[in-house]
C-alpha cells in the first residue's frame, strides 16, 4: 500500500513535468500563447511645427500629419512607435548618437543631411514660401529679399536658403512660431519656411496681418530620418518603415490622413527616391563610408571664429547686465530696508516676481510679448534684440542682487550708523562712506557667483535669436552635424570664461581686504 502511494505521487509529478515541457514548447510556436513583444522604435519629432506635429490643446497629446502617418506606418510594419519631442536642431545629433531610432518632423531630404543620416522614401511633397506682412507688396521673389531682415527656424531648409541671400540679416529661432512672431512684431521683413506650415498658421491658426508673398525654388520632399547602418549591413529600420509606408499608400490610409490635414483627396505623386539624392552617394552611404569621407578643412577655422565671436557677445551681455543689475539691485535693496512701507511692498513684489519666474519666460515677455501688446493698443513700438536681452537679464539679476546687497548692508553693525549720526553725517554720507564699502566686501563672493551664473544663463537669449556663444554652436551643428565636437568646444569656452571670472573675483576679494593685505605685507617684511 505504501509502495502504491509512492508511485501514485510520482506519476502526478511526471505528468505535471510533461505538461510544463509541452506548454513551454507550444509557447515557442504558438503566438496565442506567447506574448511576443513587437520591436519598438523611438521616433523624434519637433512638436511646434503645425500641421505636421503639434500638441493637442484638448488632450495634451502630440498630433498632426506626421504623427498620424508614423503611427499608421508602425501598424502596417508591425512595430511599436514611441514618439518623443526634440528640438529640431537636436534631431540629427540624436540620430547620430543612436539616442532615437528614427525621426519624422517635416525633414527635407537633402544631400548634406544624407551624409549624416539615412532617409526613407519620400512621404510628402512640399515647396518653400516667403511670408510677409499684409501691406508688403515689394517681395515677390527670392531676389527681393536682398538686404532684408529674415526670420527662420534654425536647421531648416528655409534657414539654408536664407543664408544664401546676399546682404540679408538672418535671425535663427528655435521654432517657426517664434520666427512668425518676429514678423508680426515688425522685427523681420520676411519668413522663409515650408508652404503648408505657413498656410496653416495663416488660415487655421488665425495668424493676423501675414500673407504668402512668393514661392521659393524647387519642390522639396520630406523623409523619415534614421541612423546610418554599419558597413555591409542592411538598414533594418529603413526597410521596415519603407514597407509600412508603401503599404499605407496602397491601401488608401495615406490618402485619408492627407485629406484629414490638408483637405485634398489626391496627394501629389511620391517617388521612391528624392530627386535631390538621385545619383548621390548619400542614398546608400554607410557608417564606414561616412567616416572615410573627406573632412571639412575649414571646420576648425569656422568653429574657432564663430565661437570667438559668440564669446565676445556673451561677455558683453554679462558685463552690461551685471553693471545695470548692480545699480538696480542697490536701489531695490535700499528700498527694501527703508521705512516707507508702500515702497517696500512694491519692490518686494518685484523681487519675488523675477526670482520666482523662469528667465526664459521673462525673455519671451519682453521681446515677443511687449511689442505684441503695444501693437494691439495702436503703438508701433518694437524692441531690438540686444536691448531686450540686456533689459531681461538686468531685471532678473537686479532681483537676486537686491537680496544679496540687502543682506550685506544689514550685516553691518547698527552701532556704526549711530556713530556716524553722532558725528553729524547724513544718511547718504553714512551709506556712501562707511556702510556700503564694508558691505561690498562682504557681498563680493556671492556677486562673483552671480556673475559666473549669468555667463551660463546668457545662453537662454538664443531663444530670441541672439547669436551668443551657445547659438553660434547650434548654427555650426545645423550645417556640419558634428554635434559632439562642437558642443564640447562650446562647453570648454564656457569653462574658460567662468574660470577666468573666478580668478578675477578672487583677486578683487584679496585686493579689497585691507586686513589680509596688511598681514601679507607684515609677513613679507619679517621674512
Amino acid at each position: 500500500m505504501v509502495k502504491f502511494n509512492h508511485w501514485g505521487r510520482a506519476w502526478r509529478y511526471y505528468l505535471l513535468l510533461a505538461l510544463g515541457i509541452f506548454l513551454a514548447i507550444a509557447m515557442q510556436f504558438t503566438p496565442a500563447f506567447s506574448q511576443v513583444s513587437r520591436k519598438t522604435i523611438i521616433v523624434a519629432t519637433e512638436p511646434t511645427f503645425p500641421p505636421f506635429e503639434m500638441t493637442d490643446e484638448a488632450t495634451g497629446q502630440l498630433t498632426g500629419f506626421d504623427v498620424d502617418l508614423i503611427k499608421a506606418i508602425g501598424e502596417a510594419a508591425q512595430v511599436t512607435i514611441d514618439i518623443q519631442g526634440y528640438p529640431f536642431d537636436g534631431i540629427i545629433p540624436a540620430l547620430q548618437s543612436n539616442t532615437v531610432g528614427a525621426a519624422i518632423s517635416a525633414i527635407t531630404i537633402t544631400p548634406e543631411r544624407a551624409q549624416s543620416v539615412a532617409f526613407s522614401s519620400p512621404y510628402f511633397k512640399s515647396v518653400l514660401s516667403i511670408a510677409v506682412q499684409d501691406g508688403n507688396d515689394t517681395i515677390k521673389s527670392l531676389k527681393d529679399l536682398e538686404g532684408k531682415r529674415l526670420a527662420v527656424a534654425i536647421g531648416t531648409t528655409g534657414a539654408m536658403v536664407a543664408t544664401k541671400v546676399p546682404g540679408a540679416n538672418v535671425t535663427n529661432f528655435d521654432s517657426i512660431t517664434s520666427a512668425l512672431q518676429e514678423l508680426v512684431n515688425g522685427n523681420a521683413d520676411a519668413v522663409i519656411n515650408d508652404r503648408p506650415v505657413l498656410l496653416y498658421a495663416i488660415k487655421d491658426a488665425g495668424l493676423k496681418n501675414v500673407k504668402i508673398g512668393a514661392n521659393v525654388g524647387s519642390e522639396d520632399y520630406y523623409g523619415i530620418a534614421m541612423p546610418l547602418a554599419p558597413a555591409g549591413e542592411i538598414n533594418q529600420t529603413r526597410e521596415a518603415l519603407n514597407q509600412g509606408l508603401f503599404q499605407i499608400i496602397e491601401n488608401g490610409t495615406y490618402n485619408a490622413i492627407y485629406e484629414k490635414w490638408f483637405g485634398e483627396k489626391n496627394p501629389p505623386f511620391l517617388p521612391l527616391v528624392a530627386p535631390s539624392l538621385v545619383g548621390k552617394v548619400g542614398t546608400a552611404q554607410t557608417l564606414t563610408e561616412r567616416s572615410q569621407a573627406s573632412p571639412n578643412d575649414n571646420f576648425l577655422i569656422t568653429l574657432f571664429r564663430n565661437l570667438f565671436k559668440g564669446s565676445i557677445l556673451t561677455i558683453l551681455l554679462t558685463a552690461f547686465s551685471v553693471f545695470f543689475g548692480l545699480i538696480g539691485g542697490t536701489g531695490v535693496a535700499i528700498a527694501l530696508i527703508s521705512d516707507i512701507k508702500p515702497l517696500q511692498l512694491l519692490f518686494r513684489i518685484y523681487v519675488e516676481f523675477f526670482r520666482g519666474t523662469p528667465m526664459l519666460v521673462q525673455l519671451f515677455i519682453i521681446y515677443f510679448g511687449l511689442p505684441a501688446l503695444f501693437k494691439e493698443i495702436g503703438l508701433g513700438i518694437t524692441i531690438d534684440r540686444f536691448p531686450a536681452a540686456i533689459i531681461a537679464l538686468s531685471l532678473n539679476v537686479a532681483a537676486y542682487l537686491a537680496e544679496i546687497i540687502r543682506g550685506g548692508i544689514q550685516s553691518i553693525d547698527r552701532g556704526q550708523w549711530e556713530a556716524c549720526e553722532s558725528l553729524g553725517m547724513s544718511p547718504w554720507q553714512t551709506m556712501k562712506e562707511v556702510i556700503f564699502p564694508q558691505a561690498f566686501r562682504r557681498i563680493l563672493p556671492p556677486l562673483g557667483n552671480e556673475f559666473i551664473t549669468l555667463i551660463k544663463d546668457t545662453s537662454l537669449t538664443a531663444v530670441i535669436g541672439f547669436q551668443e556663444l551657445f547659438r553660434e554652436g547650434q548654427l555650426i551643428v545645423a550645417t556640419t552635424y558634428r554635434a559632439f565636437e562642437v558642443y564640447i568646444a562650446v562647453a570648454l569656452v564656457y569653462l574658460l570664461l567662468t574660470t577666468l571670472s573666478s580668478f578675477v573675483f578672487k583677486w578683487l576679494e584679496n585686493y579689497m581686504d585691507p586686513v589680509g593685505r596688511a598681514k601679507k605685507k607684515a609677513k613679507a617684511v619679517t621674512a
